[in-house]
């Protein structure tokens, strides 16, 4: 696909404008909770008289930026690839914009929802949800857990030596750009990850898995398709966090974690619980429910009121209003998973690593494929292991097109014992 050199710089003005824009756009600083309010919660819980956090609801006033992305995109042309990139990436910062002006009210669950989706959508060609799929992950793990074959791990390694152990890993993968490593006394989180540098919770331990954890799902997906989105020639928004992305983001990198056997069950139950709680919020229960179904899901007190104001930030403690990106992970999965399978069956692997070329949804691999195609935009700076080697995931996921079609629940551990004595006779 060729472009004119005016066409082009059409493009990258509105490239431009929008980046500047965006900057302003914050969504979950926006949506934060003071800290005391959770000793308050759990004081109250551990008398048996549990009371409802009392959030002050805080909307931001982005008029001046939803004006200016309304007017940009009556300049996108939509019938061209990258205009229309232009135009749905430009939605997307409205629409947050939109939400967190909205914060409270339940027309913040509606853009949340176009943004993040919601766990309970049933796909019709598939009969399913998130939540569905959510409830055998859970009964499971939970049999797994409750194995003496299963074994936990251990967080024994000290955060300034989990820090020089995370900064090797960054540097063998990171070989043309710099991702800074610090350790950080104010971190209310073990770590995060960003597109500059990796903070490390200071006092903290953590275990190995933590490490490949960290290293598969921030670093290798969130941290390099940011990256590779920064040094786009063109379209440099790819490099932004634009939320329209975040379900194949948060897909991608589960799924690396998968790939990678850097999960663990507490890991994958804590995913599968979220779409739960979030299907719960959305149907009407409360913040003292939802931190029950996070309880009796195997977490302690404190993760579990972390893990249910997720749900509420932004929202109403009272339920309905809620927050619905912790929905995205499971359901991202389902989706990242489904595409990679179904572009192997077409014989269109070549569509996998454009989805590392910067922070895009998989619709964006498809319509975006003619500019990778004529150059305009350049493939990926960086590729996980498990996806630079095309020829083993495609052999993986080939494997997993006819595995998928065993019926499980046809299946009795007693059937393989008469199966040994059939090639007896």
């Amino acid at each position: 696909m060729t472009l004119t050199s005016e066409a082009l710089e059409r493009f990258d003005r509105l490239d431009a404008e929008l980046v500047g824009i965006s900057k302003s756009i914050r969504v979950l600083s926006s949506l934060t909770w003071p800290r005391q309010e959770e000793d308050r919660f759990l004081q109250g819980w551990r008398q048996g008289t549990p009371r409802l956090p009392t959030i002050e609801a805080a909307p931001r006033d982005h008029h001046a930026e939803i004006e200016a992305l309304e007017a940009l995109m009556t300049r996108c042309d939509r019938a061209h690839p990258m205009g229309s990139h232009l135009y749905k990436t430009a939605w997307s910062y409205l629409t947050a914009a939109r939400m967190v002006r909205a914060i409270g009210t339940a027309e913040f669950t509606q853009h949340s929802i176009s943004l993040y989706g919601r766990p309970d959508r049933i796909y019709e060609r598939q009969g399913m949800s998130a939540a569905n799929a959510a409830e055998p992950l859970l009964e499971v793990t939970a049999q797994l857990q409750r194995s003496d074959a299963v074994m936990s791990t251990t967080p024994d390694i000290p955060a300034a030596q989990f820090a020089d152990l995370l900064r090797a890993g960054l540097e063998a993968f990171f070989t043309r750009d710099r991702v800074e490593v610090v350790v950080d006394a104010a971190m209310s989180a073990k770590a995060a990850a960003g597109s500059k540098r990796v903070k490390v919770q200071a006092g903290a331990f953590f275990s190995s898995l933590d490490l490949a954890q960290l290293l598969n799902h921030e670093a290798f997906i969130h941290t390099a398709t940011s990256v590779s989105g920064q040094h786009q020639p063109h379209l440099r928004v790819m490099g932004l966090g634009a939320p329209r992305t975040t379900r194949t983001q948060e897909g991608l990198a589960v799924f690396s974690e998968l790939i990678t056997y850097s999960i663990d069950l507490v890991r994958l139950r804590r995913i599968a619980l979220r779409a739960k709680a979030v299907e719960a919020g959305l149907a009407g229960a409360d913040f003292v429910d939802v931190f029950r179904i996070y309880l009796e899901g195997g977490q302690s007190e404190r993760d579990a009121y972390s893990s249910a104001q997720r749900v509420f930030r932004g929202g109403d403690v009272r339920g309905q209003v809620v927050f619905t990106k912790d929905g995205a992970y499971l359901e991202g999965l389902l989706l990242v998973q489904t595409f990679l399978r179904k572009v192997i069956a077409d014989g269109r692997a070549e569509l996998i690593p454009l989805l590392f070329a910067g922070r895009m949804t998989l619709g964006d691999g498809l319509e975006l494929q003619p500019l990778f195609e004529s150059g305009t935009l350049a493939p990926a700076r960086y590729l996980p292991d498990w996806i630079s080697g095309l020829r083993r995931l495609s052999a993986y996921l080939a494997y997993s097109l006819v595995s998928g079609r065993i019926r499980l629940e046809r299946v009795e551990l007693p059937r393989f014992l008469e199966l040994d004595a059939q090639a007896l006779d």
